[in-house]
């Protein structure tokens, strides 16, 4: 019997797929437990016009990650960092910082997890930072650090 798995299914396959199973496996526990459905032609045209909505909706997303990246790259934001004499910093700028600061500055939200610093910021200067928008779209801002 032909089924198409609903949700991911240990050992059998993922959401989307078209299983060839035992009869007896696919009444008493994958259309049972709704981990799938038979796969009869109704149900593989809606899995074939849903996949193809999937498609749809990342692309989208893609497309709107690559125009904030170039969004991204003409702004910049500034940070100011406590220095003592001689120009040295009692520690660093950290992604959370310059993650509040972009939200106050620019008003976009990031997550400070998807941020990179190439090198830690601990003097005032120009930096690069490099921001993970999308899984395959990195966008790139300058942060200005500036002594308080």
């Amino acid at each position: 019997m032909q089924v198409i798995l609903l949700e991911d299914v240990k050992s059998l396959g993922k959401k989307g797929e078209v299983v060839d199973i035992n009869e007896g496996y696919a009444r008493n526990f994958i259309l049972k437990k709704k981990l799938g459905v038979e796969a009869n032609a109704k149900n593989r045209n809606e899995l074939k016009l849903q996949k193809q909505h999937e498609e749809k909706v990342a692309q989208e997303k893609l497309d709107a990650a690559k125009a904030f990246a170039e969004e991204l790259k003409e702004k910049s934001v500034t940070v100011s960092i406590k220095t003592g004499s001689g120009g040295r910093s009692f520690g660093s700028v950290s992604t959370k910082e310059i993650a509040a600061a972009i939200k106050a500055q620019l008003g976009y939200e990031l997550d400070k997890k998807k941020m990179a610093l190439d090198v830690p910021i601990k003097c005032p200067g120009t930096y690069n930072l490099t921001v993970k928008l999308h899984q395959k779209v990195t966008g790139e801002l300058k942060v200005v650090v500036k002594e308080a």
